[in-house]
């Protein structure tokens, strides 16, 4: 048991509890979405009290199983060279791309179900299908700039660093002070930092091309060794 613990926690990124929890209330949500009344709802999720489930719900997604009617995301796990990564997307646009190796990725599913209030669930999308293909190009070496539209979960200003990121050329790099001059904010290199760790689109917004001023490896989310590989690919 604790070597299958282990494995689905490596893999997924979440404990068996938090998965389950997750499928729970996604399916709850998605029910909800179609015109399902909440009692319906609150027995098929599996919960036999009814003040549990909407604390449970209101937790999850920022609102009252009341006010859910907008449709769920969809996550979907893939393989890449650098180890497994997530995708989560609806029919339009890709939400979150990250290794689920990264540290606290629990939050970031837990901040796209507050600001959009949608559900977060296992399945694919046409829009998984188009990340797929670009990635494996991406690490064939074949492909340089992403095209899969993209939906950040960002304040103002990390969507202007995410934006002033897709701008660094490909087969290049700079230090976390070029990119607060590039955003004209010089003053602003923690700031830009912090924008860096908290990139929840990683390699299409590439944060690992941002060094320290000295040439160091400086900081990734997703593990150092990543930085390096994906700076000498």
């Amino acid at each position: 048991p604790s070597t299958a613990r282990r494995q689905f926690k490596r893999r997924f990124g979440l404990t068996f509890t938090q998965y389950a929890r997750a499928r729970r209330l996604g399916a709850a949500a998605k029910g909800l979405a179609k015109g399902e009344t909440v009692i319906n709802a609150q027995l098929n999720a599996g919960y036999e009290s009814a003040s549990g489930f909407r604390a449970a719900f209101a937790k999850t997604f920022g609102a009252a199983p009341a006010k859910a009617n907008t449709p769920p995301l969809f996550i979907e796990w893939l393989s890449t060279p650098l180890g497994p990564m997530f995708a989560v997307c609806d029919d339009a646009k890709l939400y979150m791309l990250d290794f689920t190796a990264r540290k606290n990725m629990e939050r970031g599913f837990e901040k796209l179900r507050k600001v959009h209030k949608r559900a977060i669930i296992p399945g694919r999308t046409q829009v998984t299908g188009q990340i797929e293909t670009e990635l494996d190009a991406y690490f064939e070496g074949k492909l340089t700039r992403f095209k899969t539209p993209l939906a950040p979960t960002g304040t103002a200003f990390q969507n202007q660093v995410w934006e002033a990121l897709q701008n660094i050329p490909y087969g290049e790099s700079c230090s976390y002070s070029d990119l607060a001059i590039a955003i004209g904010n010089e003053k602003a290199v923690r700031a830009v930092a912090s924008s860096n760790a908290n990139n929840g689109l990683a390699l299409i917004i590439p944060c690992h091309r941002v060094i320290a001023k000295g040439g160091g490896l400086g900081g990734y989310a997703g593990g150092l060794n990543k930085k390096q590989w994906l700076l000498d690919h």
